[in-house]
């Protein structure tokens, strides 16, 4: 296997989208870069990425399964920097039961 057919951690779990409405919040990305994300991902008070309960609508397929992001290109800051294995990855793998990743 390459490098480049290696699956991301992330497309097995999903689990940081799905831990808080609170944690897709905008928060420096300037007008231009919120209007690149379509608006049925938007909260209605424009601060953040919808969710239905904690779970982010961008979210596609099943936590701890298979996962993919419906906006990653576009995604909001506070997506981006989450990586695999950190402190936030952690907490919300935690949260589903799933084994954490070394960061």
């Amino acid at each position: 296997m390459t490098d480049t057919d290696a699956m991301s951690p992330c497309q097995s779990c999903g689990a940081c989208c799905a831990y808080s409405r609170n944690w897709p919040r905008f928060t420096i990305e300037d007008d231009a870069e919120l209007d690149l994300i379509p608006a049925q991902f938007v909260n209605e008070r424009s601060s953040g990425m919808r969710c239905e309960g904690e779970r982010c609508t961008a979210l596609v397929g099943r936590v701890g399964e298979a996962t993919s992001c419906a906006v990653y290109a576009v995604r909001p800051e506070v997506c981006r920097v989450c990586m695999p294995g950190d402190a936030e990855c952690a907490m919300a793998r935690r949260r589903y039961g799933l084994p954490l990743l070394a960061d």
